[in-house]
């Protein structure tokens, strides 16, 4: 007998992945330069030199036989305190390499968390539109998605929040910046969401995590201060990738980080490191473990990225579009000009514009298009854009 759940799981293809499978197969048959794949977050900015500098020095000066055997199943003590180090300076906050945990990138740390905190049929709250693999991680365990409207800026809907918040509430996830809209959670939201929380925590009589996913925390547009969400609230988590910030998204290394204040802090870290036991995500890579603390603080040149969004946020606005202004990430999120957003999605491909249709996101009507592509191609992509828009006016 087969788990019905991981089957249904395994048949049930990304949007995304299958939109970015088929680029690849259309730029073989017509020419790289006559697709334009907006569909997935992969970085189009060089890693900075740092990078591969350190990666060549570690490689010729250092025990090739220690650069690459197993560390400690939480990574090493060393990379971890480095961390931790980094950002007690950065973000003035007070975090302990104990209770820091290496993983294989931002989705093993959210399977990992989800997989220790939530137990069948407790609730996960997450705000719409989300990245469609939180339902995965949390259905996986038996646990329940409740996904919370945004309001018209694309922001936590608090009203909504507060009636979605029950007994079986086990998490709340944010995602800042965020994927798919470019929303950015500032200081005043995340006090409003940590004053709901810590009423809700007393009227239940336990624990509510609130767990922050930010693999685009650098990416921000506007010089503002990252509330760092340990400072604010004590049963607290953050999954974290270098995936963006560094352009590392094949290498798969991120962490976990355990607030020291979290109640219980060493049964919660001991369910860390079960559940990474459990799914087979310990020890990270060991040669970016070695890499981390010469990297830290240094980021891809994201301006890049800026100047991306602000072309294709101005064209597209003059052309006709309705379009969310981002403040962070390297997404636009644009109203789909049919009602069915998955079927404006195939009639962009018409054009040869792959966009990922909102429903996956628990959100309709809208599509998000990754703007971390090449500047030439946002160039040549924006007669295409023009022939869509006059396609259904």
């Amino acid at each position: 007998m087969f788990n019905k759940k991981m089957l249904e799981i395994g048949y049930s293809q990304s949007t995304i992945r299958d939109l970015y499978t088929y680029a690849l197969q259309r730029k073989a048959e017509i020419g790289e330069d006559k697709v334009f794949d907006f569909s997935i977050g992969n970085p189009s900015i060089p890693a900075p030199s740092i990078v591969n500098e350190t990666l060549v020095k570690i490689l010729t000066e250092e025990d090739s036989v220690k650069i690459h055997g197993y560390t400690v199943s939480a990574g090493e003590k060393n990379v971890r305190d480095s961390i931790a180090s980094y950002l007690n300076k950065t973000y003035e906050t007070k975090l302990d390499g104990r209770y820091i945990f290496l993983t294989c990138g931002a989705a093993a740390s959210l399977a990992i968390v989800i997989k220790a905190l939530i137990t069948p049929y407790e609730e996960m709250i997450v705000f719409a539109p989300h990245f469609p693999e939180y339902r995965t991680y949390v259905e996986a365990m038996g646990g329940v998605l409740v996904p919370v409207l945004p309001d018209q800026d694309f922001l936590p809907d608090f009203i909504d929040l507060e009636k979605k918040i029950t007994h079986k509430t086990k998490i709340v996830l944010y995602n800042s910046p965020n994927n798919p809209t470019g929303s950015f959670y500032n200081e005043d939201i995340i006090k409003k969401l940590v004053d709901i929380l810590s009423k809700k925590e007393k009227e239940y009589d336990h624990p509510i995590y609130l767990v922050s996913d930010e693999p685009y925390r650098e990416l921000l547009y506007k010089e503002e201060k990252y509330p760092f969400i340990t400072n604010y609230y004590d049963n607290s988590l953050v999954c974290y990738s270098f995936s963006k910030c560094l352009s590392l998204p094949g290498e798969r290394i991120g962490y976990i980080v355990v607030n020291p204040k979290c109640e219980d802090v060493n049964d919660i870290y001991a369910l860390i490191c079960g559940a990474a036991s459990m799914l087979g995500y310990i020890c990270a890579p060991a040669l970016f473990q070695h890499l981390i603390p010469y990297v830290l603080g240094y980021t891809s040149n994201l301006d890049e990225y800026k100047k991306n969004q602000e072309l294709l946020y101005r064209s597209l606005k003059e052309i006709g579009y309705e379009v969310v202004k981002p403040t962070g990430a390297f997404y636009l999120f644009v109203k789909a000009l049919d009602e069915d957003a998955e079927k404006f999605s195939e009639t962009a491909k018409k054009f040869e514009l792959l966009l990922v249709p909102s429903d996956p996101f628990d959100y309709k009507g809208y599509v998000r298009i990754a703007y971390c592509v090449s500047y030439q191609q946002i160039v040549n992509s924006l007669p295409a854009f023009k022939k869509l828009y006059n396609y259904y006016k």
